[in-house]
């Protein structure tokens, strides 16, 4: 009788949590600078130490084969690496084969240009970072940053045929007073909003602790004019989603400070260097690159197994002294969140 050979076994940490989702930096660059995310003068890395687009194609099929179901690309800005729609093709063939969904997430400025490849790649859902629809509010964000282009490239993202969520970093005292307005104009335009607390990563020339807006308030004074119940869409990631039932809509929040989250978390992250982070509060890593370089697929898959075992339980974020130190050094565009 044939032997059949028995399957990878699923890639599952010291805690008993199955990891799923994979969330993949294409690159650590970004033609953005926005003041929460990353200093102004930042040093990315060497071209020649990032993973090259096949590569990281061979990352995703080695997470693939070990049971994550969903990809999302991610920065920096991946859609300023030459070739991203390629990478996003490259991946994009094992759907309907053992990946569930390809998504990226974006600040917008390339998607004008770009939104009919990623979604021939076999893109349907993307996430938009937008805190502000003022000009002048966003580009004092993001340093320098053109709303009316993100826009344009959320409007033609929307004609591609793909799935808009808006995802916007909630600052106190800085875009609060627009999170209502945002939350009627997605759902005005079909898209979800998702609002996210600010994380202490990485050295930045603010404090944190000056716009750090609990989301739990956020949502009490929302609910204080609309009506919000919790329903159990889930998207792969760690918000918690409400339908506001007046607009129709859907709201997200991610509150990796007030409510921590890490209980079920089915993720990774892997760098456009290719070390394998496994958790975004932690320095835990292991070098995939120079595995795959030295050894080949084989030897990455090995090492796979060896980052389970240091997974750790939970993030150690705190916010709430002044001046106190990142959570680790490195910056939210090296991960991509």
């Amino acid at each position: 009788m044939m032997q059949i050979a028995p399957s990878p076994r699923s890639l599952t940490d010291s805690f008993g949590r199955r990891i799923t989702y994979l969330r993949l930096s294409v690159t650590d660059r970004c033609d953005l600078r926005c003041r929460y995310c990353m200093s102004e003068a930042m040093t990315f890395l060497p071209r020649a130490e990032v993973l090259t687009l096949e590569e990281m194609a061979a990352v995703a099929d080695a997470f693939i084969t070990r049971g994550v179901r969903k990809i999302r690309l991610t920065g920096g800005e991946p859609l300023i690496r030459r070739g991203a729609p390629d990478l996003a093709r490259m991946i994009g063939r094992h759907l309907g084969s053992g990946l569930d969904e390809l998504t990226l997430t974006t600040n917008g400025t390339q998607l004008e240009k770009q939104s009919e490849a990623l979604f021939a790649a076999g893109i349907r859902r993307i996430n938009v970072s937008l805190d502000s629809r003022d000009p002048d509010r966003f580009r004092h964000v993001t340093r320098w940053g053109d709303v009316e282009v993100v826009l344009d490239g959320i409007a033609a993202a929307k004609a591609a045929g793909l799935k808009v969520k808006i995802n916007m970093v909630a600052l106190k005292g800085l875009n609060e007073d627009e999170i209502e307005p945002m939350l009627r104009w997605c759902a005005a335009e079909g898209h979800d909003l998702t609002l996210i607390e600010t994380m202490p990563l990485g050295a930045i020339e603010e404090d944190r602790t000056d716009r750090y807006l609990p989301l739990d308030a956020v949502r009490a004074d929302l609910a204080r004019r609309y009506t919000l119940t919790p329903i159990a869409d889930r998207t792969g990631g760690p918000a918690r989603y409400d339908r506001v039932e007046e607009l129709g809509g859907r709201i997200g929040f991610i509150t990796p400070l007030t409510q921590n989250f890490c209980e079920g978390c089915n993720r990774v992250r892997v760098t456009a260097s290719g070390r394998l982070y496994l958790c975004l509060g932690h320095d835990d890593r292991v070098d995939l690159k120079a595995a795959l370089r030295s050894g080949g697929p084989e030897a990455m898959a090995a090492l796979l197994d060896d980052a389970m075992a240091i997974k750790p339980l939970r993030h150690a974020f705190r916010i709430d002294e002044r001046d106190a130190a990142p959570a680790v050094a490195r910056h939210m565009s090296v991960t991509g969140g």
